[in-house]
């Protein structure tokens, strides 16, 4: 099985539209395994049910924003370790600074394009067939 197949990926954005251009570019990589999530408490009450392999979030998000989504996914033990990729319209260097001291694996700037997701995504995880 290939590791598209095997890979649950977690969306966490709290824009409809921008849920569903991301699961389209995921899905046109070739990833079949999405859940979304409308807001980072939505996020971690998946993780901590059904937890994905990888998550990649919005920055700007009301209740919880990126940041604080990653720094909560960092500090539940069984999550600790997954993958996370931010998603930003404002590449904000204090954000990215930030970020990496909290273990941020990697981030894209919107508006993006699946062979710019796919890129970020291979940072991560390696070479997608």
């Amino acid at each position: 099985m290939s590791l598209l197949a095997q890979l649950k990926i977690l969306v966490v954005d709290d824009t409809t539209t921008s849920r569903m251009l991301l699961r389209d570019a995921l899905e046109t990589i070739g990833f079949r395994n999405i859940a979304v999530a409308a807001d980072g408490e939505q996020a971690m009450q998946l993780m901590m049910s059904q937890p994905s392999h990888l998550i990649i979030s919005d920055m700007n998000m009301p209740k919880m924003n990126g940041l604080q989504l990653l720094h909560a996914v960092r500090s539940y033990k069984p999550t600790s370790k997954v993958p996370f990729m931010i998603l930003t319209g404002n590449a904000d260097k204090n954000v990215l600074i930030e970020g990496r001291k909290l273990g941020l694996n990697n981030y894209l700037n919107k508006p993006f394009t699946a062979p710019d997701l796919k890129k970020a995504l291979e940072a991560i995880v390696g070479r997608l067939h």
